[in-house]
């Protein structure tokens, strides 16, 4: 069976469409939507310049297919590869591409982003730097190293910091020029409803596979504190998003325009309805499905309430 599989690997016309299933494009709101809300408070402050949001978007999302090639390759060598949930977008153990090839292409990926990180860098100064770094590092070794981030109960809170406060605050920071204390506090108050509904999407992917990581020795927030607190954990995230908006109208820091987002209530009621079904991983990955596309409409909202408010 193993040899067929190589054979098959070595045989098969590797697409654009193969390609694109391993990047997993259900995931990359998580790149898309910080640089989104990053950019409607850069045109609020009257500082948007649609070449280097361009440039942020593409490197943002570089970043995120970086991390899911990684996450591919590294999930698939680990022992219990042939125990995991069978996702569409497992191109390694479907015989549709190599471990190696899955790892070049997200060397090749990295280094893309680096390159235009680099321009950003160059354009804005070191506190880029540092974000741009940190955010490669924790691309890479949330999956992959001695030691996966993800692995070790951080994954949580490394993608809410991640993909919130710095994707956010980053995106403002290039078209910002550099540090202003004023506008980035915003940006970190506004990124609060973008970290906590990805990390969501990222608890909904640990309620499900549950018993797999118990079985497999792997740490997360879910068997570290147990299914049940997790969930409650998952529904908080839920409320902080809805609540920032909300409490900007209450506090005057913004108007009514802020509350678009609210618009998706009814969308998060399901996915966490769906999310909540103990004992049946299908309709927990319905959920799972339901939260990433939460997190991108609230998301796309939220852009649409700040430029409006201007």
């Amino acid at each position: 069976m193993m040899q067929d599989t190589v054979e098959n690997m070595s045989s098969r016309p590797h697409s654009l469409r193969v390609w694109f299933t391993a990047a997993r494009p259900h995931t990359l709101s998580a790149g898309v939507v910080p640089v989104l809300v990053g950019g409607a408070l850069a045109q609020s402050l009257g500082a948007f310049s649609p070449g280097l949001f361009a440039l942020t978007l593409a490197g943002s999302v570089l970043v995120q297919v970086g991390a899911n090639l990684t996450d591919e390759f590294a999930d698939h060598g680990a022992t219990a590869s042939a125990h995991k949930f069978p996702a569409p977008h497992k191109v390694i153990a479907r015989g549709l591409l190599s471990q190696s090839q899955v790892r070049h292409g997200a060397l090749a990926v990295f280094m893309l982003a680096t390159f235009i990180g680099s321009f950003l860098v160059w354009r804005t100064g070191w506190e880029l730097l540092a974000l741009c770094l940190a955010s490669l590092a924790a691309a890479y070794f949330y999956s992959a190293g001695p030691r996966p981030l993800g692995d070790i109960a951080l994954g949580e809170p490394l993608v809410f910091v991640m993909m919130g406060p710095v994707m956010v605050g980053g995106t403002l920071l290039v078209q910002l020029g550099g540090w202003q204390a004023g506008p980035l506090a915003s940006a970190m108050w506004f990124s609060l409803p973008v970290g906590a509904l990805v990390t969501a999407i990222l608890v909904g992917n640990n309620l499900r596979d549950e018993d797999e990581d118990r079985k497999n020795g792997r740490r997360t927030l879910v068997t570290v504190l147990g299914a049940g607190l997790m969930l409650g954990g998952y529904y908080f995230l839920l409320a902080l998003a809805f609540a920032v908006p909300a409490l900007s109208l209450v506090w005057g820091w913004s108007g009514p325009t802020l509350l678009l987002p609210w618009l998706t209530l009814p969308l998060a009621v399901g996915a966490g309805r769906l999310v909540g079904t103990r004992g049946r991983r299908d309709v927990q990955h319905r959920g799972l499905k339901a939260t990433s596309g939460l997190h991108a409409v609230f998301g796309l909202l939220l852009a649409a309430g700040l430029l409006l408010d201007t």
